[in-house]
């Protein structure tokens, strides 16, 4: 994003609080005490998300993410990157910054919406918890079709782009 737009969007929020202020003081005090709560609250998923791709981009290099996930690597790829995806079990907000460097590195796109889907819907991870309470059929079957749904979008995809 551009710096001129954040600025924007900085002076128009400074602006709006300072109107906020003057219509109800109480009120715009306790709103900026809930924000400053639930800053607090998120401070450490976004720790997390830096965490999360700054060791992946010191792990991986560009040569390595374009030889393995890049637009090249075809199906094999896409079904390498829904593999990782369905065995990773991070938060959602944590894989887009990961999905983006990945991307300016090397990646292609098929291969990362294949990685985003499948972490998304499968959970090789939480299976015995999903088996507990939506049985092993039902369960297995769930995650073996969002799998397989996953590479399709893949697919699609990339026949689109």
């Amino acid at each position: 994003m551009d710096i001129g737009f954040t600025m924007f969007y900085y002076g128009l929020s400074a602006v709006l609080l300072a109107v906020s202020y003057h219509k109800d003081r109480k009120k715009t005090k306790m709103a900026v005490k809930r924000a400053l709560l639930m800053m607090k609250g998120v401070l450490p998923y976004f720790l997390a998300i830096l965490m999360c791709t700054g060791a992946v981009l010191l792990v991986l290099t560009p040569g390595t993410i374009h030889g393995f996930l890049g637009t090249g690597t075809g199906f094999g790829g896409i079904i390498l990157s829904a593999a990782a995806g369905a065995v990773t079990l991070v938060p959602v907000l944590a894989v887009f910054p990961v999905v983006s460097e990945l991307l300016k590195n090397g990646a292609g796109t098929a291969q990362m919406a294949a990685f985003i889907s499948a972490l998304t819907t499968v959970g090789l991870v939480t299976l015995p918890l999903e088996t507990k309470y939506l049985g092993i059929r039902a369960a297995v079957l769930r995650n073996l079709f969002f799998f397989l749904f996953s590479l399709l979008t893949a697919l699609i995809l990339e026949a689109v782009l």
